[in-house]
């Protein structure tokens, strides 16, 4: 398994998880495969590639709403996940860590998010603005990305955008 050396620095993170009744190469495909969120999440109007292929991939999403983000992926392995920074240009970045694995004839991802957002300061101080504001709204939003790719590959049908719901930050 992958060790999240760069969650470190981060107090809290929200962990979504789904079961997918898909083998687990064909979920790696799908979650490997260049400009991929444009298949099944919900917000993405484009995710182009800067670099792709593993570690030190590189790419660009643009959220329905007109916001960029870039994503560096710092770890890679194959069939099992990876991890990721997301950022605004000349924001701070937000580390993301991708799972997959085998259960009974199904496969479970889980995405894991450590915002940068009231998650690097004062733990006591940020407890009730993480947990009141950040958290619902992230929870919100993997669980529409979750839904996504498992629609995406139940049905092998791209996903319509805010298929599951508009999103305040993001559509």
């Amino acid at each position: 398994m992958i060790k999240l050396i760069y969650s470190e620095s981060y107090l809290r993170s929200i962990t979504l998880k789904k079961i997918i009744q898909c083998n687990i190469l064909d979920l790696w495909k799908v979650i490997s495969k260049e400009s991929n969120l444009e298949l099944f999440h919900p917000y993405c109007l484009k995710n182009d590639v800067i670099k792709w292929g593993g570690i030190n991939s590189e790419d660009e999403l643009e959220y329905l709403n007109g916001r960029k983000m870039k994503r560096k992926f710092v770890s890679w392995c194959e069939g099992i996940g990876y991890d990721l920074f997301i950022y605004q240009i000349g924001k701070p970045s937000s580390f993301v860590s991708w799972r997959i694995s085998t259960i009974q004839n199904a496969s479970v991802i889980s995405i894991t998010i450590f915002p940068y957002l009231m998650n690097k300061n004062n733990k006591v101080l940020m407890f009730i603005p993480f947990y009141g504001f950040i958290y619902p709204l992230l929870k919100s939003y993997l669980n529409a990305v979750l839904n996504g790719l498992e629609f995406y590959i139940m049905n092998k049908k791209l996903v319509q955008k805010n298929q599951f719901g508009k999103h305040i930050w993001f559509s």
